[in-house]
This record gives C-alpha cells, sequence and structure tokens, in this order.
C-alpha cells in the first residue's frame, strides 16, 4: 500500500460498542469498544483468550445469538460507492445481502467447517448462487477457479472432498471461499493455529500479498502478538472486554505503553537471549 494509513478513507468505524451475556450475572464481555478500520489495512487484534476478541468480530458481524446481546454502540461500514451502511440497523434480508458480499469472515477452526460430504466446486457454487441469483454456471466456474488460483489451490482440485485435501489446504479454500464474492473487508479469527509454522507462514504471505492485490482491509484476531508485529499495519490489544491499546504494529513494539502489553511482549521466551526476552521475529529483519 503506497498512501499513508492515517490519509486512507475508513471501511469500518466501530463507536462505544458493548456486548453482554444474559445470565442471572450478566457478563459484559465486550465493554465499550471504539476502532476504526482503515481501507487496505491489517489490524491486528490481540489477546488472551476469553478476553472478548471472537465476541467483537461476532457483533460486527452480527452474528450472534442469545444469550449475547449488542448493549450498545454503533457499527458503521463506510462503502466505496460512498454510503455509509448503519450495520446494527439492517433488517434479516439486507443482513443476509451484506454478509460475504461486503464483509466476510473466516472462522475460528475454519478448515474444519467444510461440509464433508460435498465437493468444494459444490459448497462454492451454492455460495455464489445464494448471493448472486441468476449466475451462470460458467461464471460460477471462472470464479470459482479464479478464487483458488488466488490462494495457492490448483483449481484441478476443485472437485475434491474435504477430507482429500490436507489441513493447510482446507484452509485456504476457506479463504477462497470468504474472497468469493470480493468482500470489502475480512475478518480472520485465528485462521492459522491448528497449522504447522511453515503452512502458517504461506498463508500469512498470501494473506498480506492478496490484500496489496485486492485492497480489502482485514481484522486479523490471534493471541499471537509475535505474528501480528510482522503482518499488521496496527494493533489493538484487548483486555477484559476492553481495547487497552491501539497503536501502529512498529510504536506498540518499541514503545508499549499498557502494563498488559508490555507483558505480552516479553512472554515469548528467546532461544538464545536472557530470560523473559522477546522474540523479535521479523522485527530484526527490518520489517517494522
Amino acid at each position: 500500500m503506497t498512501t499513508p494509513l492515517q490519509d486512507r478513507p475508513a471501511a469500518l468505524t466501530v463507536r462505544d460498542l458493548s456486548v453482554v451475556y444474559e445470565a442471572e450475572r450478566p457478563v459484559e464481555a465486550v465493554r465499550h469498544v471504539s476502532l476504526t478500520l482503515r481501507r487496505g489495512e491489517i489490524l491486528g487484534l490481540a489477546g488472551e483468550s476469553g478476553c472478548g476478541k471472537t465476541t467483537l468480530a461476532y457483533a460486527v458481524n452480527r452474528l450472534h445469538r442469545p444469550p449475547a446481546r449488542i448493549a450498545g454502540g454503533s457499527i458503521v461500514f463506510h462503502d466505496r460507492d460512498g454510503a455509509d451502511v448503519d450495520v446494527l440497523a439492517l433488517d434479516d434480508e439486507e443482513l443476509r445481502a451484506f454478509r460475504w458480499a461486503k464483509l466476510s469472515m473466516v472462522f475460528q477452526g475454519a478448515m474444519n467447517a467444510l461440509n464433508p460430504v460435498t465437493t468444494i466446486r459444490a459448497q462454492l457454487a451454492d455460495t455464489l448462487r445464494a448471493h448472486r441469483p441468476g449466475i451462470s454456471r460458467a461464471e460460477i466456474r471462472r470464479r470459482s477457479e479464479g478464487v483458488l488460483s488466488r490462494v495457492g489451490v490448483d483449481p484441478v482440485r476443485i472437485g475434491a472432498f474435504p477430507h482429500e485435501l490436507s489441513g493447510g489446504m482446507r484452509q485456504r479454500v476457506m479463504i477462497a471461499m470468504a474472497m468469493l464474492l470480493e468482500p470489502q473487508i475480512m475478518i480472520m479469527d485465528e485462521p492459522t493455529t491448528a497449522l504447522d509454522v511453515v503452512v502458517q507462514r504461506e498463508i500469512l504471505r498470501e494473506i498480506v500479498r492478496l490484500r496489496d492485490e485486492l485492497d480489502f482491509a482485514v481484522v486479523f484476531i490471534t493471541h499471537d502478538l509475535a505474528l501480528l508485529l510482522e503482518i499488521s499495519d496496527r494493533i489493538a490489544v484487548m483486555l477484559e472486554g476492553e481495547i487497552v491499546e491501539l497503536e501502529d504494529a512498529a510504536t506498540l513494539y518499541r514503545d508499549p505503553q499498557h502494563p498488559y502489553t508490555q507483558k505480552l511482549l516479553t512472554s515469548f521466551p528467546s532461544l538464545s537471549g536472557e530470560r523473559g526476552s522477546f522474540i523479535r521475529t521479523g522485527v530484526e529483519e527490518g520489517q517494522l
């Protein structure tokens, strides 16, 4: 991306968002979160398990089911055509058209979410037909094979069943499915956690390359702060449902302000340095 981050238009604005899980004693899982996602930006969302990362992602995409409830705040999607969309005001039909076409999501453990008894071809085609009624078979084939190629899957595998693909290839197929309708924002919830480090690195490179090529924005959720330091433009750190620090990756690495961020940065021991020193993966190589 050649345009400085601060000069890019906003793709999504979240203001004072709160999510409550109703119970005998209600739990406020997301508390007064505000952030702006810029067009073409990779925004990392870091924090320990249970801090509210996935709850926030589900709220942005209106995927919650009871007992979860959005208790307050606003979510505004800024379309490329200049229109602002109040996501919380969308009715069921409008929301169905919005998801995947404007904002898509790669879920945690997504590579196991494919239908095991249906081919990749059929699953991609079902997504296209649901959102593009009347689309021709030729166009379905062109789009499906094209999106698989973009994520590094040979189109000849389009007739395969999920069990015939490796874990890394299944994850690539899920990313392809999220890209199929050319959304402007993609939320990725721990998309590489279950993969070995070599495949993980390949997929991360693909995500960055595709972002540069297609200019979509990414919210990348993980507990792995070292990984986010390599690929993110900015990083938001969550603790107990709140964003306690939001800064560009280089500044957050060199000068973390919140004590929790400082602890995260010392939680990955070096193989050769002093005890408590952080593994500066990629940073020493000048990636920040």
